[in-house]
């Protein structure tokens, strides 16, 4: 079943659809580890340092944790919700966008549905950092789509 785009953003909308298609195909733990990629690729966009933030570190290492049937579902949540408040509280819309990225990644623990709206938010990272540029866009698709069938 194909997923709904929930945030606005300029998208290669065929390339989405072939993402989609591989989405349904993968595991929650396979898209988590997908999405954790994900985010990693977009923070490294802004040269952020992921090392220096601890909110961000204990998300990744409680979605990995939860991968291995360490952690709980209520942790993955609380931990994307706390990545969630930085971006609420960050006033650079690219950074902010990122972080949004960052959370719905670790919220795949949660859900598999969160993986998608990660994709998303990449997109709209792209859009805020190359506005009009399709070429930026599906370059991103391809990285998502070329990162997901690994």
């Amino acid at each position: 079943m194909t997923t709904r785009v929930k945030i606005k953003i300029d998208d290669n909308s065929a390339l989405r659809d072939e993402l989609d298609a591989l989405y349904e195909e993968k595991s929650q733990v396979q898209l988590a580890q997908w999405a954790l990629k994900l985010a990693k690729h977009i923070l490294v966009m802004f040269d952020y340092d992921v090392e220096s933030n601890e909110i961000i570190q204990n998300g990744f290492s409680v979605n990995e944790a939860w991968q291995k049937n360490e952690a709980r579902m209520y942790d993955v949540r609380q931990a994307g919700f706390r990545v969630h408040q930085l971006a609420r509280d960050c006033n650079d819309k690219c950074i902010q966008a990122a972080f949004r990225v960052t959370g719905q990644a670790i919220g795949t623990g949660h859900m598999r549905e969160h993986a998608m709206v990660a994709s998303d938010y990449a997109i709209k990272v792209i859009n805020l950092k190359f506005p009009n540029n399709k070429e930026a866009v599906t370059r991103e698709r391809q990285w998502q789509i070329e990162t997901i069938r690994k």
